[in-house]
């Protein structure tokens, strides 16, 4: 068996016992300016673990015209489970020898660019997790949208996934429920300026305490492409 996939092999098997529900690896040798850390640090990573844990179908049917308190509670403990099964697959390659860094699952630094460190999102599309939807974020055949993500870069020498050839092809339930009319046909027109400014409404109006939405996610369950 190849060595490399044998230590795939394994760190699968380590998170999926931490009801980890996605598991792809990424090659970002190419990306790394893209990634808002120090060269120093990104020197030697050539690689990124990309973690997604479902979120509830039940918590999100709750949601209709904003975002509830129940829904920010499970997004919020959702991202604290993924950023705690980081740091531990991170301790698992260091105790390997390898270096790992996990990254925030949602840490914002800059809100109306709607910009972190990186983008969990284009690192499960390159390790082939899904695919970038007409709502801006990243679409599983299984699970549509209804996941979070995080990554743990690492030098470990993994074996990279590859992007899907896939999209949500004429599926357009997004598009209809959008609040903030932000989803348009082509992916490449979603209105940021729109989304950011329906996400500022529902923090002001004191639906949630941070700009969430969920109702495109409550949407996209995924095994869309063929409709």
């Amino acid at each position: 068996m190849n060595k490399n996939f044998k230590l795939e092999q394994e760190l699968e098997e380590f998170v999926k016992d931490l009801c980890v529900d996605l598991f792809g690896i990424a090659d970002i040798s190419k990306i790394k300016d893209e990634i808002k850390i120090s060269a120093k640090v990104m020197k030697d990573l050539n690689r990124a673990i990309v973690l997604g844990m479902r979120v509830s179908s039940v918590i999100l049917e709750e949601i209709e015209t904003h975002p509830t308190r129940l829904y920010f509670h499970h997004y919020r403990t959702l991202n604290a489970g993924l950023d705690q099964t980081a740091l531990k697959l991170s301790n698992l390659l260091q105790k390997k020898g390898y270096q790992a860094v996990p990254m925030p699952a949602s840490q914002i630094l800059d809100w109306q660019k709607q910009s972190a460190h990186l983008s969990h999102k284009k690192l499960g599309y390159l390790a082939g997790l899904g695919w970038i939807g007409r709502n801006n974020l990243l679409v599983n055949e299984v699970l549509g949208s209804q996941f979070r993500l995080v990554s743990i870069l690492t030098n470990a020498p993994l074996n990279a996934g590859a992007p899907l050839k896939k999209d949500c092809g004429k599926c357009v339930r997004c598009i209809a429920v959008c609040p903030a009319k932000a989803i348009k046909n082509d992916p490449a027109d979603f209105d940021h300026q729109a989304c950011f400014a329906k996400l500022k409404e529902f923090q002001q109006q004191k639906f949630v305490d941070q700009y969430i939405c969920g109702i495109c996610v409550k949407t996209c369950k995924g095994r869309v492409s063929d409709l």
